[in-house]
């Protein structure tokens, strides 16, 4: 099963490779900084260095602990990023005279909270396409069209795996009891990855079903999916890509409460107009799961396990996508809007229908 979807129904050749000259990302607070209070604000550029690298380079160079510095996300490593990180006030001399090849200060300003992990609004990505012939500029456009207007899944990237892809399969050993982990941080972030490998998993599913629903009649689909016809005709007519079920779980967008999808006209209306959206499960305790024909597909992707849960949103909306192809470099730039948590790379991958070259 192909864990990523694409929009576009033939290939695009191209060359990305994850480098700071290609792959730039600028951070969007959750909320402006008001300018006053104890704690100093820094936006700071780095490159080749991971938020937690970045933290512990300048602790270490204050003399202070790793948790002193506030930070809202985690950011590529290979990558070109601009993120806001926060300290207390009294540093603020020691960090006018910081120096570092791969880090430089753009800007301070002051605050009266510490920025905590989750204060961000989304990122803004500037991504640079490479070995690009005219053809293939002109489906990307195309393909960054629709994109604009449907909308995208929300898959987790390779990055939420590991070096080797693999750290999901000591995540549900930890999880589940079977294996043991001293640091907090790090059995935090495997489970974390075995979540999302069975939400990648349940969206690939579902993608799968969209796929069949619109190439195939109601009447081949009952026996192909098990479905009864009433809920297969409710979304064969669905005018979205992805096709609701009964029972799915719903969450105002980008973000907002959680609510049963009912199947009325209206909370279609609400979908379609980027009001709405559906959300997938990442299994756990203390969490809300779907319902009828919904969890029939979601249950096989859900698991007991020692953690808590939550949903997540299954499709995204970018924001802000240009696109410019520049012939005598051979070479596409683009530039978009993703939300907290949504992965850049899983949109380059959306454009190369599942094949990243």
């Amino acid at each position: 099963m192909d864990r990523f979807y694409s929009l576009s129904h033939s290939s695009i050749d191209f060359h990305f490779r994850q480098t700071p000259r290609d792959f730039v990302v600028e951070e969007i607070p959750l909320y402006e900084f008001c300018g006053d209070g104890e704690h100093l604000v820094l936006f700071i550029r780095k490159k080749e260095l991971s938020t937690l690298e970045l933290v512990s380079i300048i602790a270490k160079y204050l003399g202070i602990q790793n948790k002193e510095i506030g930070y809202a996300g985690l950011k590529d490593k290979h990558a070109m990023t601009k993120q806001y990180i926060s300290l207390h006030k009294k540093y603020e001399q020691m960090m006018d005279n910081f120096k570092h090849e791969d880090i430089k200060i753009l800007s301070k300003t002051y605050h009266n909270n510490k920025i905590r992990i989750g204060h961000l609004n989304g990122n803004r990505f500037y991504i640079k396409l490479k070995k690009v012939n005219p053809t293939s500029g002109k489906k990307i456009d195309e393909a960054l069209k629709n994109i604009a207007q449907f909308g995208m899944p929300n898959f987790f990237g390779y990055q939420r795996f590991g070096t080797d892809g693999n750290n999901h399969i000591d995540g549900e050993k930890i999880a589940k009891g079977e294996k043991k982990e001293r640091n907090p941080k790090v059995k935090k972030l495997l489970i974390n990855a075995y979540q999302s490998h069975l939400f990648n998993l349940w969206l690939s599913r579902r993608l799968e079903i969209n796929t069949l629903i619109e190439n195939f009649e109601t009447k081949e689909l009952e026996s192909l999916l098990n479905m009864p016809n009433d809920e297969l005709s409710k979304m064969k007519v669905q005018k979205h890509p992805f096709k609701l079920m009964s029972g799915d779980i719903m969450e105002h967008y980008p973000f907002g409460r959680l609510f049963d999808f009912e199947g009325t006209e209206h909370d279609l209306s609400r979908f379609n107009e980027k009001d709405i959206s559906v959300t997938g499960l990442l299994c756990g305790k203390k969490v809300k799961v779907a319902s009828g024909s919904a969890r029939v597909i979601e249950k096989e992707f859900d698991d007991e396990i020692n953690a808590d849960g939550a949903r997540r949103y299954a499709w995204v909306y970018p924001q802000d996508v240009e696109g410019r192809y520049k012939n005598e470099e051979a070479q596409y730039e683009l530039n978009f809007s993703l939300p907290k948590g949504s992965y850049a790379t899983v949109l380059i991958e959306e454009i190369a229908k599942r094949k990243l070259l």
